[in-house]
């Protein structure tokens, strides 16, 4: 691991420290970390309401969008989700979706997700909801991800060694 990469992920956790001193937001969902929890506090505008895990598991089939790159989509993703991406993402794409439709966007911690979470709703989308914690806090909390062939693994990609902190179960893939 490279010096710069090793300083970042302690920056990140002393920016994590930090944060879990401050008042943790009431209207977010708990994650299995509460310096995860503090971060993402920290990092989330809030500009799209959130889903927890539990919630999500609990709904009846909303129209799951990853918004995170194809490689990462690839290495695993939530069973059924449909990518977007966030770099190639177009509302143009999602002219064959109701504006009443139930949407959950996730990315890897949920600051991507959040971003196309508030186009959708600038869109006219009425009912977004922001996976809070994103397919970290999922794998975090013991639920399956799935390859782009739809087989069950453990691989998450983790953006970077320095976000790989939060993840807390499952193999982080940065490739």
């Amino acid at each position: 691991m490279s010096p710069l990469i090793s300083r970042l992920g302690i920056v990140l956790l002393l920016l994590g420290l930090v944060m879990a001193c401050q008042r943790r937001n009431p209207d977010a969902p708990p994650t299995t970390n509460r310096l995860y929890s503090a971060m993402l506090d920290g990092l989330l505008k809030k500009s799209v309401p959130f889903v927890s895990v539990a919630q999500l598991k609990a709904q009846p089939a909303p129209v799951l969008l990853d918004t995170r790159s194809a490689r990462e989509f690839a290495v695993s993703h939530l069973r059924g989700a449909r990518w977007v991406g966030y770099d190639s993402f177009s509302l143009a794409e999602m002219q064959n979706l109701p504006k009443n439709t139930p949407i959950v966007v996730y990315c890897s911690v949920g600051a991507r997700s959040e971003k196309i979470g508030a186009q959708l709703q600038q869109a006219g989308y009425a009912h977004v909801r922001n996976l809070y914690g994103g397919i970290f806090e999922w794998v975090n909390e013991g639920n399956p991800v799935f390859t782009a062939a739809n087989q069950p693994t453990d691989r998450v990609h983790a953006y970077s060694p320095a976000w790989s902190i939060w993840l807390q179960r499952g193999q982080p893939v940065y490739k």
